[in-house]
């Protein structure tokens, strides 16, 4: 089996969107951890994932390494393991080599991406976004919140909150990139994007924003080239 034949939007030419909030969550072989895929790339449990991950109070997975590592964005709740107790806000980049037994005791939800970051060398990162001040753009309306950028990786995420989406114009990216909706909404010519709603926009497409909502993004440029296509 080849992994064309197991992709979700695994071809990084096309410009995806993925309204989350219409999808039916799907168990994972931890029984009481449920997840929404927005993509993958390979074998269902062992290949390129990008996810919405829901775990419900108690729910735990045995320890575990992190080929290729994981990133996880904690969005509601508190994630733990044996290393801490993450609340909603925080980010963590875990790379290869690293090992853990998660868990959550009243339960959380988690945008999740997995074997996407090789290297060995690359840092272990936890960042309390809610402690984080939010620093001004080069945009107007714009200010941003940085995440993971690490020397000679060409991965680079942040958050950003947009006050007038209208007010920001076209927003190029030339390498490509993936947005999730956090906070609030917005709108272009493809469509209205509420909360949790993913995208990915091909290298050297764009968006251009045109409603008023303030709102919240994680916003992650740089990854296509550890990415495996499908097309």
């Amino acid at each position: 089996m080849n992994d064309s034949s197991v992709a979700l939007n695994g071809d990084l030419s096309r410009h995806v969107i993925v309204d989350t909030q219409s999808m039916d969550w799907t168990p994972s072989p931890g029984g009481h951890v449920l997840r929404k895929r927005l993509h993958r790339v390979g074998q269902a449990e062992s290949g390129q994932v990008t996810s919405l991950v829901r775990y419900e109070p108690g729910a735990r997975f045995p320890a575990h390494d992190h080929p290729q590592g994981e990133e996880i964005l904690v969005l509601e709740g508190v994630f733990s393991d044996e290393h801490g107790d993450w609340p909603a806000g925080t980010y963590l980049l875990n790379p290869e080599g690293f090992r853990h037994a998660p868990f959550s005791r009243d339960g959380c939800l988690l945008f999740v991406k997995l074997r996407q970051y090789p290297g060995a060398d690359r840092e272990h990162v936890v960042v309390d976004t809610a402690a984080r001040p939010w620093q001004p753009s080069v945009r107007k309306n714009t200010s941003w919140k940085k995440l993971y950028a690490q020397e000679p990786y060409t991965d680079f995420m942040r958050l950003e909150s947009w006050d007038t989406p209208a007010a920001i114009g076209q927003i190029n990216f030339p390498q490509g990139a993936e947005i999730l909706v956090l906070k609030g909404s917005f709108s272009d010519d493809r469509g209205d994007y509420r909360t949790h709603c993913w995208l990915r926009i091909p290298a050297g497409g764009s968006i251009h924003p045109t409603s008023n909502e303030y709102c919240e993004l994680y916003i992650k440029e740089g990854g296509f080239g550890y990415l495996r296509s499908a097309a």
